[in-house]
């Protein structure tokens, strides 16, 4: 088998990750390309991984009942997103739980 390349979908794992690897092939009967994903779970030795790495899988011997492929290199890193810091909150108001109580009798 020679080397495939495929986005990480799932690193919820130790040591493991789930890696989706798009394929096109040309159809014959309809005269289109179609594309066909396949999910491969691979070592991750280091635990390196986030979900949207873009990854190069080598293949290996069988580490698990699934697990045929490692983790050669993460080719791009997935951008994540980190909220911006919360110095200057908004103040809280209960003016909503007023309206909706029941006057007492």
């Amino acid at each position: 088998m020679k080397p495939v390349v495929g986005v990480v979908v799932s690193n919820k794992m130790q040591k493991s990750v789930v890696v989706a690897v798009d394929r096109l092939f040309h159809h014959k009967l309809f005269n289109r390309y179609v594309k066909r994903t396949s999910k491969f779970m691979a070592h991750d030795e280091q635990n390196e991984c986030n979900i949207g790495d873009r990854v190069r899988l080598d293949p290996s011997r069988p580490l698990s009942k699934r697990k045929n492929w490692t983790v050669a290199e993460i080719l791009k890193k997935a951008r994540i997103y980190t909220p911006p810091p919360s110095a200057g909150k908004f103040p809280q108001s209960n003016s909503n739980t007023e309206a909706f109580s029941i006057p007492s009798a």
